[in-house]
């Protein structure tokens, strides 16, 4: 095990895709869609208190477990949840998210908020930052793909 440490980080990402808030939100809310960018996941249930959880890894390595929880959801507006990410049976971080849906001229802005709890050195702000910049640029070639 490693020393018990905490680093705790804040990070706001920002996209603008050519499309409506209705079909940028469904691609958060509709598990289907959600597959195009994200790990499928093993359980969705996209109500208030549902979860989304996805286990996984690469073949013979460690096994990684993503574990949502919807705090909050305003259909086409905002969706706010809590997630934890555990290594193995190590818990490596917790974090709060929200992210937000805004109409614009070109089609919808995007503004993705990450607070993070970086446990005991198993994960970094940097590298979870990195992801989720990856992340929303798949997102935005799949939105790209639909149109």
């Amino acid at each position: 095990m490693n020393e018990r440490s905490v680093v705790h980080d804040t990070f706001v990402h920002e996209r603008t895709y050519n499309t409506t808030p209705s079909r940028v939100f469904s691609a958060w809310s509709d598990p289907e869609v959600k597959a195009t960018w994200f790990p499928k996941a093993d359980t969705f249930d996209f109500t208030v208190g549902g979860r989304e959880i996805h286990r996984g890894g690469s073949p013979g390595g460690e096994i990684y477990t993503y574990e949502a929880l919807f705090q909050e959801i305003a259909a086409d507006e905002r969706i706010v949840y809590t997630y934890s990410m555990d290594q193995g049976d190590a818990r490596i971080s917790v974090s709060v998210v929200s992210v937000q849906f805004k109409a614009v001229e070109n089609g919808t802005h995007l503004i993705y908020t990450e607070h993070g709890a970086f446990l005991d050195g198993y994960d970094t702000p940097a590298v979870r930052e990195r992801g989720t910049k990856a992340m929303l640029d798949i997102l935005g070639e799949a939105r790209r793909q639909e149109v």
